[in-house]
């Protein structure tokens, strides 16, 4: 298309997704001759490697996300758009969308980048989720935080010795990093920061149980430092469950069976759910439009370009893409994001492909207990303080924006030194009218009037972190 001056209008560059792989995607097209678009069904760059502190009181929300366009304000050629992206033309090379409150959008491109990410899985037990919430996002942490601080709340007020035990009982299933981080975590805060607090509840007498269908926690990390994970967690109080499997999450705990085939019920107050991802469903749109391979996960099956076979206007990144058994971590996801907005970059100013993608690796970490980390980087292996600082530089290095930086060192400072968590307020109400803001908002109906087909008042949450309707749902694993 000609613009006014004469000239051609600069090539239109779509990214769906605003996490590490799509925001370092969009910077390295700053300057090139394109346009681009980036859509996200959120309007921030979410650092998800520290969710589990803004779930126990470390760090808020806002130190740990940063507005899109705040981040991209620099970048003129790039847009922010808050939308979720719900299907594609691939003919015709657009992308279908919703806005916030129902409305349909739709994105031209000429190349599409796709960092969608991963969503949390239950295996199959969808059922599970209203009882044990995933950690993916702003929403899942502060339901979590509510849950976690509310089970104090509701010891503190119980007379019933049972009552009080299933309440101070925490179940995480899941021994990855986020679930053996969270547990941790919990435990450190029931030991030292809420210990002095309550009258009537005992918060270091506490149980947190961390269960996991493999033999060891942070198995990825090899067995030398897993073995000092399960050391240090061990001594920290975590009640180790591997070699199980959750068959049942209601109300009021879980089941598990475990190597043996025997099923054992577990009351706890709090179940939480730190295991598994899988694709979005946006990724089966994807596949089923062009024919692309997709691995057990749901992921997407790239070229060594990462780009789509018979597809080269469509690349795919991150912790979306398939690719030489690539872990789905935050380095992966901006390597490949830098690599494919480098890649356009060159088409678009005429110069030749850039070589297949490779990936460097820069170490992984996971934090146990205050100044115990591991760390994993190529052939060293550290643990304990070392590790614990290997984990601090990584952590201040990747997160985004000065300001968050800045606050988080001084947020760690007071919680690790004074054993002071600020961040721990939550609701005892729902916030707002919608479950989720891309679903159709139905007026409410007015006093005296029927309300049409379909229709429901706004959910509200029980005053206090009252105990849900107990719901019995036997199924196998």
């Amino acid at each position: 298309m000609a613009d006014a001056g004469g000239g051609r209008d600069p090539r239109r560059v779509v990214i769906i997704g605003g996490g590490f792989g799509g925001l370092f995607a969009a910077r390295a097209l700053s300057r090139a001759p394109v346009s681009v678009t980036l859509v996200d069904r959120a309007h921030h760059h979410l650092f998800q490697p520290l969710l589990y502190q803004v779930a126990t009181g470390i760090l808020s929300e806002g130190q740990i996300a940063a507005p899109l366009r705040s981040v991209l304000k620099k970048h003129k050629n790039v847009q922010s758009v808050m939308a979720e992206v719900t299907g594609i033309d691939v003919d015709g090379r657009r992308l279908i969308a919703i806005r916030p409150g129902g409305g349909r959008i739709e994105f031209p491109y000429d190349d599409l980048i796709v960092a969608a990410g991963m969503r949390q899985s239950y295996f199959g037990h969808d059922e599970f989720a209203q009882f044990a919430p995933g950690m993916k996002s702003i929403s899942d942490v502060l339901t979590i935080r509510r849950r976690v601080f509310g089970a104090f709340e509701m010891a503190e007020t119980s007379d019933d010795p049972a009552e009080r035990r299933r309440w101070l009982t925490f179940a995480l299933v899941g021994a990855g990093p986020t679930g053996v981080e969270l547990a941790g975590q919990i435990r450190e805060l029931a030991t030292k920061t809420l210990r002095a607090e309550y009258r009537s509840a005992k918060p270091e007498e506490a149980r947190v149980l961390l269960f996991d269908g493999g033999s060891a926690p942070l198995a990825t990390f090899g067995q030398k430092l897993s073995g000092k994970a399960e050391q240090a967690l061990t001594e920290l109080g975590v009640e180790m469950h591997m070699g199980s499997i959750v068959t049942d999450v209601d109300a009021t705990g879980l089941a598990v069976r475990d190597h043996e085939g025997a099923t054992t019920r577990y009351e706890a107050g709090t179940v939480l759910w730190t295991a598994g991802v899988e694709a979005p469903a946006f990724a089966k749109e994807l596949a089923d439009a062009t024919g692309a391979e997709r691995d057990r996960a749901g992921r997407i099956v790239v070229r060594p370009d990462l780009t789509i076979p018979g597809h080269p206007e469509i690349s795919v990144i991150g912790d979306l893409m398939s690719l030489n058994k690539l872990p789905g971590v935050a380095e992966v996801a901006m390597q490949s994001g830098l690599y494919a907005g480098h890649r356009i970059r060159r088409r678009a100013e005429g110069l030749d492909s850039a070589k297949p993608f490779r990936y460097h690796d820069l170490g992984s970490a996971a934090y146990i207990a205050r100044g115990n980390a591991i760390m994993s980087a190529g052939p060293l292996q550290i643990s304990g303080m070392p590790g614990w600082f290997g984990w601090l530089f990584i952590h201040i290095a990747f997160l985004t924006g000065y300001r968050n930086r800045l606050g988080a060192i001084l947020t760690w400072w007071t919680a690790f030194t004074r054993d002071r968590r600020r961040e721990r307020a939550f609701t005892t109400r729902e916030v707002g009218v919608v479950a989720d803001v891309y679903r159709p908002v139905i007026p409410a109906a007015r006093p005296g009037e029927q309300a049409a087909p379909g229709q429901s008042a706004a959910p509200v949450e029980p005053a206090a972190p009252a105990q849900p309707k107990r719901t019995r749902r036997r199924t196998g694993s």
